[in-house]
């Protein structure tokens, strides 16, 4: 492997060891130095390739960008709007005991660099949420539904509601719950004649 490869195989370790360890711990409680133990890299490596832990912050956020690019694009290969709906729905459930421990990643991290003072992050952590947002409120369209932003809109704010209460409960059993019963509701939308 050139040296090249290497350094970025390297900052693509750092890239999701970032995302991982700031979904888990939050930015403030975060070190550049958790972040390179994560990744298995001394840390003089993690300045090399990103400067501030802003960056790191930015890097995650397109982390998450990217494996919700990755589930949707799965998703797409689905048959039917709905089926894709409910194998997102199946997703977020499968992912319950994560969301007891730490919540939903880019939701927690929106909501915590809302606080930041420079306002700078928090309108990118809220444009991959916009993006699902984007892609939930697609397939309602293609669904033939009336509304397919309020849609939208309600399938998405279940999603945040039950990753926030499974993580302040330490409940799992949240998801599981929350996750059969917007199953019950898409299966119970039909296209008005």
């Amino acid at each position: 492997m050139d040296r090249r490869a290497r350094a970025s195989q390297k900052r693509r370790r750092l890239t999701a060891a970032a995302a991982r360890v700031l979904h888990e711990q939050g930015v403030e409680r975060t070190t550049l130095a958790d972040i390179a133990r994560e990744a298995g890299v001394p840390v003089g490596n993690v300045y090399y390739y990103f400067k501030t832990k802003d960056e790191l912050v930015r890097a995650a956020l397109a982390e998450h960008q990217a494996h919700l690019d990755e589930l949707t694009a799965a998703l797409d290969e689905l048959p039917a709007p709905r089926d894709r709906l409910k194998a997102l729905v199946e997703a977020w459930t499968a992912q319950r005991e994560t969301a007891a421990r730490h919540g939903c990643p880019t939701g927690t991290l929106a909501v915590e660099l809302d606080k930041r003072a420079d306002g700078t992050l928090d309108a990118e952590a809220g444009a991959v949420v916009r993006r699902l947002l984007d892609w939930t409120a697609a397939q309602f369209r293609q669904w033939g539904l009336p509304a397919p932003d309020d849609h939208a809109l309600t399938l998405v704010s279940a999603y945040q509601g039950m990753s926030l209460l499974a993580n302040a409960l330490r409940d799992p059993d949240i998801m599981t719950r929350e996750g059969a019963r917007l199953l019950r509701w898409l299966d119970s939308l039909e296209v008005s004649p």
